[in-house]
């Protein structure tokens, strides 16, 4: 094999000739200076399309290589411009780099693989590049791929819509997942309607039009958002914020009782029930011997607040029931038992749980779907924060959540 051949071959460039290379003590690099196949000379950057010349440019460029040893290497070539009839006077396509970036392909899929693997400021060290330059690299390598994967949102039929927080100050993001794929469809900045519409504008009135199932929390500007775009739509109501709202009316009893006897002045007795909060929140199998005797002790004690007990655990066995024709039974007994309890923050949840989400609890019990893989997702999302300890833009964030979540396959370069 003749060397310049090698050499193309050792710098992982494709339709390229190598012309020489030498040593530049002043950047203390390699240098290796390059240049298209004649047969593709003189190409759109952007669509590749043969042109014709307009000038040289800005004369000779660099594009950053993979290291060769412990020497960094730069690729090194004219690069005129042409005029293309769609997208006007742009540089001329190169074979080695995508258009406008100052790394190589194979460079770009490096940083992209360890980023995979790898807090970005590790990456960054590792590959003497900026933190700023390692979101440019995976930003244009997530671009690419999505261009090379096509409709992202073909055959979307069932998809998990929340909020995450990134940052202090009340600062979230939106993700929608697709369930059938377990992979993230969607992230953006912020939390709202309007933002919300923005995704299903992207995903056209055809495709909203075949959603089935969306699982979401209580939120208004979800459910209002699906309204308007999605009619073909059924929301199923996660488990868990359900149970939740169970949780919050079962503390908020717990916590007048707690005045009350506070007022009275029985200070000891005050002081157990403000311990007992632990006990009445968590699940019966995870109750530890000494809130399983302060469960005995409410229960031999305090009637009402037992019963505000039991009709938390009530709710959550609702969802752990068998077949869906139980679920559905289970519900409005729970209504009605809630209904006529004579607890008041009970009652309010019965009344605004019928009014208003009864259907979307029963589509969840029926389809079985809840926001588990959501919740699963933005748990991913918060660990890359930390990884990184935080993020001064969340367009770096998002960049790096797509390509950790979004399905893609990175590969190491030179590997099959």
């Amino acid at each position: 094999m003749r060397r310049l051949r090698l050499s193309a071959r050792v710098l992982g460039v494709e339709q390229t000739v190598v012309e020489s290379s030498r040593f530049d003590a002043a950047a203390t690099a390699l240098v290796v200076s390059v240049r298209p196949h004649a047969a593709i000379l003189n190409r759109c950057g952007v669509c590749r399309r043969a042109c014709g010349g307009y000038d040289q440019g800005r004369g000779r460029r660099r594009w950053r290589s993979l290291d060769v040893g412990l020497v960094r290497c730069y690729l090194e070539a004219d690069l005129p411009r042409v005029r293309c009839p769609d997208h006007g006077v742009v540089m001329s396509w190169v074979p080695w780099a995508r258009h406008g970036a100052g790394h190589t392909l194979v460079f770009d899929q490096k940083v992209a693989w360890k980023t995979t693997r790898m807090s970005k400021t590790a990456v960054a060290h590792y590959l003497r590049i900026s933190w700023a330059t390692v979101g440019h690299v995976i930003a244009r390598v997530t671009a690419d791929l999505d261009r090379q994967v096509g409709d992202r949102f073909a055959d979307v039929r069932r998809i998990g819509i929340d909020e995450v927080s990134y940052k202090r100050g009340y600062k979230f993001l939106t993700v929608v997942v697709d369930h059938d794929t377990r992979r993230l469809l969607w992230i953006a900045e912020g939390r709202s309607k309007t933002l919300l519409s923005t995704f299903f504008t992207e995903l056209g009135a055809e495709r909203c039009g075949r959603i089935e199932l969306i699982s979401a929390d209580g939120a208004d500007w979800i459910f209002h958002a699906v309204q308007d775009h999605c009619p073909n739509a059924r929301i199923c109501l996660d488990p868990f914020h359900v149970v939740a709202w169970a949780t919050k009316a079962l503390d908020e009893v717990r916590r007048g009782m707690w005045r009350a006897i506070r007022r009275s002045g029985q200070k000891l007795a005050a002081t157990d029930l403000r311990g007992a909060r632990y006990a009445l929140w968590k699940n019966p199998e995870d109750l530890t011997d000494r809130q399983r005797a302060t469960l005995a002790g409410i229960q031999r004690t305090n009637k009402p607040l037992y019963r505000a007990y039991l009709l938390k655990e009530q709710l959550r066995a609702v969802f752990a029931a068998g077949s869906d024709a139980d679920r559905v039974d289970l519900l409005d007994a729970w209504l009605r038992w809630a209904t006529r309890c004579q607890i008041p923050a009970f009652v309010d949840l019965a009344r605004r749980i019928r009014a208003y989400f009864r259907d979307d609890i029963i589509n969840t019990l029926t389809h079985r779907l809840s926001n588990g893989l959501v919740e699963s997702t933005n748990t991913k999302i918060r660990l890359l924060t930390r990884i990184a300890f935080g993020f001064k833009s969340a367009a770096a964030l998002i960049a790096l959540v797509q390509l950790h979540l979004g399905g893609y396959n990175i590969q190491l370069p030179g590997r099959t």
